[in-house]
């Protein structure tokens, strides 16, 4: 869900006129926009077994802060993917490169990944917050649902009934109807994600999802696993 050039003139100028938070909540009431299906750049390689060298309990998601996070603390190379849940590419990404990454390099201690909310619409600040209050072992494998459901769940711009569907998913993940309809309208929450959007965009320039930071360096378009490894090989030392 690239956001075209006309697109950012008419938010900047939003922003001069609501300001900071105002201008988040001017775009995160919309629905999401309309997209055509973006096609699989193919089914992602089987996992790459690993050495055996690796403790399992220190590469295991876990939250840290406001981050969802999977990987060795002390691993050479930290990406940071900033992903919108109704953005098509973002669940291209998720489908076809995510899964390399994490066998590849994540597995093997060599990336630390840290997955951030980068909402474009009211429909997927709301997935995010439903997605957040999951305990942080099972936060990746529900947002591997949403991404690759995103077509079904994500489908038409009624906010309510989109939220609704997220609410039927993360019920079969353990999430009870009611903590879930509390998160999906927790102010707080929903405050927390919106912050740490606006600091990506202070700290990084984040504009589009997805975006790759690689130990700290934006990497706009760098979305497919050739470009990240090329990225990587300077950083790390695969076996």
């Amino acid at each position: 869900m690239r956001l075209n050039r006309q697109i950012l003139i008419i938010l900047a100028a939003a922003a001069v006129l609501l300001g900071g938070l105002g201008l988040w909540t001017f775009v995160l009431k919309k629905g999401p926009e309309p997209q055509p299906p973006v096609a699989s750049t193919g089914s992602p390689a089987s996992p790459t077994a690993s050495s055996g060298s690796i403790d399992p309990a220190t590469i295991a998601p876990r939250r840290q802060g406001e981050d969802f996070v999977v990987g060795a603390e002390n691993a050479p190379a930290v990406i940071i993917e900033y992903a919108s849940l109704t953005c098509p590419h973002c669940a291209r990404f998720h489908a076809d490169v995510l899964p390399r990454i994490k066998s590849e390099y994540v597995e093997r201690g060599l990336v630390k990944f840290i997955y951030r909310d980068f909402p474009l619409d009211g429909a997927a600040l709301r997935a995010a917050q439903i997605a957040r209050c999951l305990p942080a072992e099972r936060y990746f494998t529900f947002m591997d649902v949403l991404f690759r459901q995103q077509e079904q769940w994500a489908a038409g711009r009624d906010v309510n009934a989109i939220v609704d569907r997220v609410k039927q998913l993360a019920a079969l993940a353990g999430l009870s109807r009611e903590r879930a309809e509390a998160c999906s309208t927790d102010q707080d929450l929903q405050k927390k994600i919106v912050e740490a959007a606006q600091a990506g965009e202070r700290d990084y320039q984040i504009r589009a999802t997805p975006t790759i930071v690689v130990n700290g360096k934006r990497h706009a378009g760098a979305n497919s696993f050739e470009e990240l490894e090329k990225l990587l090989a300077p950083l790390v030392k695969k076996p």
